[in-house]
């Protein structure tokens, strides 16, 4: 993993490190998915949701893909997508978080997940072969990432060609004010490296993405200056 030291994106590994050593939630909770994707995990892996929606949903995942989740933390989504692709598919989470890739590796051997691995990087150099998956997902960890464009981009380059992006983020409506955007514990908080519907919508066509929805979880109006919760969808040509 190619190291680039970064203020920001010090602050936001030590507190999802800090996450990983506890026992609780930050960002949301099990509520978010359908109950019945939660059967047959241990609650240990099911409370510990750190996401603001549900990419696995939306991504209507298929037996046999190969899926890369982008920010895995404690690993519930590559459980849960493992659980959609079964045994003939395979799962990829990387987080650059060693704490997080301890918790997810240690829950893996637990469930005896054999489709599911766990690789540190960073989201902006994944570590993960061009042209080898077929659906990226993730969680609530694209808006932390201080370069969004390189993650569009690291994105679209290991999709097959038809393949799709699935993901719950962070959104904002308008302008952050710049000392929000400047805190570290903002960022941490998933609040700070939000950006707009036009500009995520914007990033990912300039990667060379088609088929760009960006809404609402909830279906709400956005309210000027807040961040909400939005689910994004994309496919590579």
């Amino acid at each position: 993993m190619t190291e680039n030291v970064n203020p920001i994106r010090e602050a936001v590994r030590e507190h999802y490190a800090s996450q990983a050593r506890s026992t609780t939630s930050c960002c949301g909770d099990n509520e978010l998915y359908n109950p019945d994707l939660l059967t047959e995990l241990p609650a240990e892996v099911t409370n510990f949701s750190l996401g603001c929606g549900d990419p696995i949903t939306l991504a209507g995942l298929q037996p046999g893909e190969t899926v890369l989740d982008l920010g895995s933390g404690g690993g519930l989504d590559c459980f849960l997508a493992a659980k959609k692709v079964g045994e003939t598919g395979k799962v990829i989470g990387v987080d650059m978080t060693p704490e997080m890739l301890n918790r997810a590796r240690n829950a893996a051997l637990r469930l005896g997940a054999t489709n599911v691995e766990f690789r540190q990087g960073y989201l902006e150099d994944l570590p993960v072969e061009a042209g080898s998956t077929d659906v990226v997902i993730s969680n609530c960890v694209i808006n932390l990432s201080p370069d969004k464009e390189q993650v569009f981009k690291e994105v679209f380059r290991v999709l097959k060609p038809g393949g799709r992006v699935s993901v719950s983020d962070v959104l904002v409506d308008g302008e952050l004010p710049e000392s929000l955007k400047n805190d570290p514990q903002a960022w941490s908080a998933c609040v700070a490296g939000a950006i707009s519907t036009e500009e995520y919508s914007g990033g990912l066509s300039s990667a060379g993405f088609t088929d760009i929805t960006v809404r609402s979880r909830e279906g709400e109006v956005p309210t000027a200056g807040r961040p909400y919760a939005g689910l994004i969808t994309a496919r590579k040509p």
